[in-house]
């Protein structure tokens, strides 16, 4: 019986891009890897699946400890095929996303396709940790995540994690070290000048989505912008219900 935990990592950029190799070889050291990710880029594809088009889970390589597949669908697709076909008779014991290409703070984890495969982990029981570099660049230095990434997944597989908690790690653009590690909540924005409207050669109207995040909280101390800009790595516990208790109370009183 094999008795290395078995980790399956995802992203949203696709297997193509270098940020979800250097996950791989980490996790790699932790125990076997079972990598199912999109053949194209995902991003903002949040949690959403494909129900209208069949799925095909393409083994693009197999080794002692490491097999890989792509699959022609979303993050959420991914994660799903993986722990509920893909991982067959095997346990998984840690769902890892990214790292990504670019930061997932604030309110964009909410369309992070990212963020979408640990919310499958987290659905399925599993711990789940998502990581994010706040660099754009497809040839960008992941180097100074690595010691961090360790340390994480050490954490987590030997340590539960709060009921119904998945972790959202993100590292900030550095041409140096991090200042360390703060676990905090995540801030608060809207996206303004969002659409640009354009016209294309033959006189139809078109937009294209582009935007700016405008935070609105950005002296909070307990925020992952807010530390990110201090030049920590922040580690923001998130969870599915959305529910707001707070609010039932009153609700209740004018409705029912």
């Amino acid at each position: 019986m094999n008795m290395r935990p078995l980790i399956l990592v995802s992203n949203d950029d696709g297997y193509s891009f270098p940020g979800i190799k250097v996950l791989i070889e980490v996790a790699r050291e932790f125990g076997d890897v079972l990598v199912v990710a999109p053949q194209l880029h995902q991003s903002a594809k949040a949690s959403s699946i494909t129900i209208t088009d069949p799925l095909r889970a393409i083994k693009q390589h197999e080794e002692p400890g490491l097999t890989v597949y792509t699959v022609n669908g979303t993050p959420a697709d991914c994660a799903k095929l993986g722990l509920g076909v893909l991982a067959g008779d095997r346990k998984v014991d840690l769902v890892l996303s990214g790292i990504n290409h670019g930061h997932n703070m604030g309110n964009s984890v909410i369309y992070s396709g990212t963020i979408g495969v640990v919310i499958e982990g987290l659905m399925a029981g599993i711990k789940s940790v998502a990581f994010s570099y706040n660099d754009y660049h497809f040839d960008c230095d992941f180097s100074p995540c690595v010691p961090y990434i360790r340390r994480i997944i050490d954490m987590t597989l030997k340590n539960p994690l709060p009921k119904d908690v998945c972790l959202n790690v993100n590292f900030p653009k550095t041409d140096d070290q991090f200042n360390g590690i703060k676990v905090t909540t995540t801030s608060l924005g809207v996206w303004t000048n969002t659409w640009d409207h354009r016209t294309d050669p033959r006189g139809i109207d078109y937009y294209w989505m582009l935007g700016e995040y405008e935070e609105q909280n950005p002296d909070d101390s307990n925020t992952d912008m807010y530390w990110s800009r201090r030049g920590y790595v922040t580690v923001t516990p998130i969870h599915i219900d959305q529910t707001d208790f707070e609010a039932i109370t009153p609700l209740a009183k004018l409705l029912e």
